[in-house]
């Protein structure tokens, strides 16, 4: 068997094993991505990333998969994009199953063009129609929810202590509940003089350090309901973001990314 080089990075704790295909192909089945992610059999991470070249069609500079820990492939995970845009080490344009996103590098930090955020419910998708902005739904104490897609579905709770909320309990009843026909990664975010404080459960992941996509869509969800005007630091477990939306504009997010090392393997 070939060996196969790997960069292991991460984006605010949130950690990525990174092959770049753009020269050689590899595919992976379910059971090869949740080997390779497995902490104590594999290498470990949250999200597995193949770098591959743009489809012939695209306008792109390259295309990206996205694979979590279990397996299933994912179409969005903006802190895995930032680690692509420094690993490229220039602004490249990027295909991925959201459709293209923008990296730009900056000093120290990528920021990525996120694209537009999905405000209707079948953008989520949702089950049936109710506005996004305030869902007339609730888990226990976990009440009137926001719902904002980035590409991944996501439900979004205002609350006054989110360290208080069992996420590791409520997450998974929230992800799998019918409403959500997709599943659904849930954001628990609470409001403080320096910004939003965020902790995300993450459909097919579970509790993350960091989600891009949840501080995007939290930052947004935070804006429709006017508790905040962009651009706006999310300060994650493992880090902070800063996302900048207006309406009607596309989603911009900013943070820094790790190179932990290189290696290699053989499959």
């Amino acid at each position: 068997m070939a060996h196969h080089r790997f960069h292991k990075m991460h984006g605010l704790g949130n950690d990525f094993v990174i092959f770049d295909c753009r020269e050689h192909d590899l595919s992976l089945s379910a059971e090869q991505v949740r080997a390779l992610a497995d902490r104590h059999l594999g290498i470990g991470c949250d999200q597995l990333i193949v770098m591959r070249p743009a489809p012939a069609s695209s306008t792109a500079d390259m295309a990206m998969q996205i694979f979590n820990h279990d397996g299933s492939e994912v179409s969005a995970c903006g802190n895995a994009t930032r680690c692509v845009v420094a690993l490229a080490g220039r602004d490249v344009l990027i295909e991925t199953g959201a459709g293209l996103l923008r990296g730009t590098l900056g000093d120290g930090a990528v920021t990525i063009d996120m694209g537009l955020p999905g405000l209707e419910w079948d953008a989520l998708p949702l089950a049936y129609p109710m506005d996004t902005v305030h869902l007339p739904v609730g888990w226990e104490d976990l009440t009137d929810p926001a719902a904002v897609s980035m590409g991944n579905p996501h439900v979004i709770f205002f609350v006054d202590d989110g360290a208080a909320v069992d996420l590791e309990r409520l997450g998974p009843l929230i992800e799998h509940d019918p409403l959500f026909p997709e599943r659904v990664n849930v954001n628990i975010a609470h409001m403080a003089d320096d910004g939003l404080h965020l902790r995300v459960w993450e459909r097919g992941a579970g509790l993350t350090l960091a989600c891009g996509t949840g501080a995007c869509a939290t930052a947004v969800a935070a804006i429709r309901r006017k508790l905040v005007s962009g651009p706006v630091p999310v300060h994650l477990p493992g880090g902070t973001l800063t996302i900048d939306w207006q309406p009607g504009s596309n989603v911009s997010m900013t943070g820094p990314t790790t190179h932990v090392f290189t290696g290699e393997i053989d499959f």
